[in-house]
């Protein structure tokens, strides 16, 4: 049975609003106000919180800035934490069409470089963490994406084939890592970096989650 692995952050909801409003949290607590804007951005957000701190960081003028990155870095996971869907929302019809997988025999799962207990904590409250039969996170394994050990991990774990999946996901990470396991890839053009992702080369474009039927139909058959 074939299975679809889906990233998180930026493929399957938008969590950048939540991300950005812990790092932003952590800015204020050294005195600094809101250095990260929701709006712009969001491409920030969804390479992590160290990309974030280190964002907010290089507009105060301080580029070299790795033990505060590291300081800072458990203050914006709990604050993070304590309002993680606040501003968080699935991308339209993202649950509908896993639930279409689902009916048609698919198996899926999630492969994630968020930590794996707030993975756990965000599905929960999203209420679709039964919709997955694993869920792999940045730390359920030594290595993370790109590595494509928690791709098969998460494959493994749904009772599927790892040469019979795909990886969903939004940017050059999940572009590397469906590489890696030598597996298709679909990005979506939904994210911050839009039709931009096509310059990926992957093996497929998902515009709105009511083409995923579509898009995967050549690469994965449901009766294999």
């Amino acid at each position: 049975m074939a299975t679809v692995v889906f990233d998180l952050d930026g493929t399957l909801a938008d969590t950048s609003g939540d991300l950005i409003a812990a790092a932003n949290q952590v800015f204020r607590g050294m005195g600094h106000g809101d250095l990260l804007d929701p709006a712009l951005d969001q491409a920030a957000a969804f390479r992590g919180g160290r990309a974030m701190l280190a964002l907010g960081f290089s507009r105060l003028g301080q580029p070299e800035t790795g033990p505060a990155i590291e300081a800072g870095y458990p203050d914006l996971l709990a604050a993070y934490e304590a309002a993680i869907d606040v501003h968080t929302a699935l991308y339209p019809g993202a649950i509908a069409a896993v639930d279409r997988l689902l009916a048609a025999g698919y198996r899926t799962a999630i492969c994630t470089n968020k930590p794996e207990a707030l993975a756990e904590l965000l599905l929960g409250k999203l209420g679709i963490r039964d919709r997955f039969g694993a869920l792999v996170g940045a730390d359920t394994l030594p290595v993370r994406k790109p590595d494509p050990a928690p791709f098969v991990e998460a494959v493994r774990r749904a009772g599927g084939n790892p040469a019979r999946a795909v990886l969903i996901g939004d940017t050059v990470t999940d572009r590397h890592t469906a590489k890696a396991a030598g597996v298709p890839c679909v990005l979506v053009t939904f994210g911050p970096d839009g039709e931009d992702v096509a310059g990926l080369h992957p093996e497929a474009l998902l515009r709105h989650f009511d083409d995923l039927d579509r898009v995967l139909e050549p690469l994965l058959s449901v009766t294999a």
